[in-house]
C-alpha cells in the first residue's frame, strides 16, 4: 500500500521488507508503516545476523529491483514474496537472505516466550 506521498508503507496487514545485498530495507514508521511485533523482532535478528538495517522511503522501483522481498505479521510470521505486479522479484524464489532471517527468527521465537501446547 502506498502512503499519500506515493511511497510504499506496508501491505494490507503486514510489514514489507526488501533485501538488497547485505542490506535489509523496510519503510520507516514515519511513512505510515505499522509498528509490528514481528517487524521489530526481524530487525533485531537481522542486525545480529550481519545485515545492515535501513529504513528509507521505499518506492515501487525499489521493490521491483530488490534481490528478495518478504512480508511479516503476527499470524503469518515471515512470508516470501516472489512476484509483485506480475514482476519477479530477484530470482523469483525465496533466497538465502530470507532463509537466514527465517531461521534466526524461528530460533528467537523458540527460545523466548511460553509454550501454549505441550
Amino acid at each position: 500500500m502506498l502512503n499519500s506521498q506515493g511511497y510504499v508503507a506496508e501491505c494490507t496487514g503486514d510489514n514489507i521488507f526488501l533485501i538488497k545485498g547485505k542490506q535489509l530495507i523496510t519503510p520507516p514508521l514515519s511513512a505510515g508503516a505499522l509498528y509490528g511485533i514481528t517487524r521489530g523482532s526481524v530487525i533485531e535478528v537481522a542486525k545480529e545476523g550481519g545485515f545492515e538495517v535501513v529504513e528509507p522511503n521505499v518506492t515501487r522501483y525499489d521493490v521491483y529491483n530488490a534481490d528478495e522481498c518478504f512480508v511479516t505479521g503476527s499470524a503469518a510470521e515471515l512470508v516470501p514474496v516472489t512476484k509483485v505486479d506480475g514482476r519477479e522479484i530477484g530470482a523469483g524464489v525465496p533466497g538465502e537472505g530470507f532463509k537466514k532471517l527465517l531461521d534466526l527468527f524461528r530460533k528467537l521465537t523458540r527460545s523466548t516466550g511460553t509454550p501454549i501446547f505441550e
